[in-house]
């Protein structure tokens, strides 16, 4: 069993990484689901999932060039908001005459749309884990489809008896959202000539097991524009529900 000693430390914590990075792909696929019939939620889930694995695969080959492209996560930050926004108002309001099937897909498409921006994250957490490792890789991979499934089913439980949790998931993807904006290309450029002491350097995965150092804001820039996309998103749902109530 010695072979498996030097993967012993890796495999503990991609295990790590997959039981907290889940969670907000289980967030989102909760949320999109929680309107559904009950049969319906099952296989939107299991889509939503599916959907979030292929698209981490996609990530993984092309991470490197990605995390290079200006405005790239700034556009995927104002989605994410924009999602966030939906999700808490509840696109089920909209009207009840859709068939149910139109809902499905809708609810699917909500969740490709957020994964595809939440996944980058994700695969750079275990790629630099798996340190270059393939099929460690693929198993960080596919540890996170049960993960997932397990994870949404449980919150879409939960929400039906705490709606409040429904806020709490909106405003995870408001945070997340300004986490990814301030630290897109672009925007750590421009305060880094505004100010030099804005930014700091840290190492990170480069996708192929080695590490590169990513110029980042610095903690009051990085979790003040993450509370700001937070209250963004719960502030507009609140607006938006005042404003249907009143309407009604």
């Amino acid at each position: 069993m010695d072979f498996l000693t030097p993967y012993l430390v890796p495999l503990l914590q991609i295990i790590w990484i997959d039981l907290l990075l889940s969670g907000d792909n289980a967030i989102v696929i909760a949320l999109a689901c929680r309107s559904l019939p009950e049969r319906q939620r099952k296989i939107g889930m299991l889509l939503g999932a599916g959907t979030a694995i292929g698209l981490r695969i996609i990530f993984a080959i092309f991470v490197t060039f990605l995390l290079k492209v200006p405005f790239l996560k700034v556009a995927g930050g104002l989605l994410l908001l924009w999602i966030g926004y939906k999700l808490a108002v509840g696109e089920e309001d909209d009207g009840h005459e859709i068939e149910s099937s139109d809902n499905l897909w809708r609810a699917v498409r909500t969740i490709a749309i957020a994964d595809a921006v939440m996944s980058l994250d994700n695969v750079i957490a275990i790629a630099a884990a798996a340190g270059g490792n393939i099929p460690l890789f693929i198993f960080g991979l596919l540890l996170s489809i049960p993960l997932i499934i397990y994870g949404s089913t449980l919150l879409s439980t939960v929400m039906e008896r705490f709606p409040l949790i429904i806020w709490a998931g909106a405003a995870l993807l408001g945070w997340i959202a300004g986490e990814m904006i301030v630290k897109d290309v672009y925007i750590v450029d421009f305060l880094k000539n505004l100010n030099p002491a804005y930014i700091t350097m840290a190492q990170i995965s480069d996708g192929h097991g080695g590490k590169v150092l990513e110029a980042t804001p610095v903690g009051w820039i990085h979790y003040g524009a993450a509370a700001i996309g937070a209250a963004i998103v719960v502030l507009g749902g609140l607006a938006a529900k005042r404003k249907g109530a009143k309407v009604a």
